[in-house]
């Protein structure tokens, strides 16, 4: 009987011990109230999927869910998490937490982001939208380094498919505050991560879905040129890591080769990993390949000083 209320002691202790491990905290986007909104009762975000797999649509208020890594592996360096799903929704666990829990186990901190959606029903312009939640959280991770006991200059973004145009907007616009930003924080991300990402808005290379959703039916030139992310890069976007498959159907490959072509042309320090298959939204595991991109960008951190 003894034996059998210590081995249900010690089981409850052990439970609690892993829940306090991996519990996370989630945090409003924003402290007051959200900027470029519109208040509208009847539009609700919506949650689906099963668990594990959770994914979000019609997001109206942004949130951080924090994730820190154990203290003996923390390596001071952080990455804002910007999931895909084509400006209509969120792949919030497969492309989100998931990443998270690898960037942990590297010793990263990982902030997942639960952006707006572009919508003419909540917001005053839909197309700056997003992008004032990648900047935001930018500014809230930085602000926030020394209670979380990171380093403000390794304070990194990825992306993946639509979430990899905002990531990569977050770099070639980060002079372009959409936020307030009284402090003048650094909107600069240290470094971007982009996953099979839709680059260009163009019409040649872009997802029309993703245009569509950010730009509306019959966008601009001068709204298209913005958004397209290849067209923007200069000396002082952020070192890049690309990884994309050949065989992508969804969004063409060719994203990633231009945006890298246009690194490469600015001198900005870029490194590409081109899969010859995978397809679209493979997330943390190209099953086609024994090859581990997280494996990569763990060495390409190191390499660059992010983390030891």
């Amino acid at each position: 009987m003894k034996c059998f209320f210590y081995t249900c002691f010690l089981m409850s202790v052990l439970s609690f011990s892993i829940a306090k491990t991996i519990a996370q905290t989630v945090i409003p986007l924003y402290p007051g109230i959200i900027p470029n909104s519109i208040n509208n009762n009847a539009y609700q975000e919506v949650k689906s999927g099963a668990a594990n797999d959770v994914g979000y649509s019609k997001v109206t208020k942004p949130t951080l869910e924090i994730y820190l890594p154990a203290k003996e592996k923390a390596s001071s360096a952080a990455i804002v998490i910007c999931p895909g799903g084509g400006y209509a929704f969120l792949s919030y666990d497969h492309e989100g937490t998931e990443i998270a829990k690898a960037f942990n186990a590297i010793g990263v901190a990982a902030f997942v982001l639960k952006y707006r959606l572009p919508s003419d029903a909540i917001m005053k312009d839909k197309t700056i939208g997003p992008l004032q939640d990648a900047q935001m959280a930018i500014k809230t991770v930085r602000e926030g380094a020394a209670k979380w006991q990171l380093d403000a200059n390794k304070i990194g973004i990825i992306g993946f498919s639509a979430g990899g145009n905002l990531a990569a907007l977050s770099g070639t616009h980060f002079s372009d505050a959409k936020i307030t930003n009284l402090n003048n924080t650094s909107l600069r991300p240290s470094f971007m991560v982009l996953l099979y990402p839709v680059i260009s808005l163009t019409d040649s290379l872009a997802h029309g879905g993703s245009r569509k959703n950010l730009l509306g039916e019959n966008p601009s030139p001068e709204s298209i040129r913005y958004f397209s992310n290849e067209l923007n890069v200069n000396s002082n976007t952020p070192p890049t890591l690309l990884v994309h498959a050949e065989d992508d159907n969804t969004v063409n490959v060719k994203n990633s080769l231009y945006f890298y072509q246009a690194l490469l042309k600015n001198k900005v320090s870029a490194e590409i990993i081109i899969y010859p298959k995978g397809g679209h939204g493979f997330g943390l595991n190209n099953k086609t390949t024994p090859d581990n991109w997280m494996e990569h960008c763990k060495n390409w951190m190191i390499s660059n000083g992010w983390i030891k």
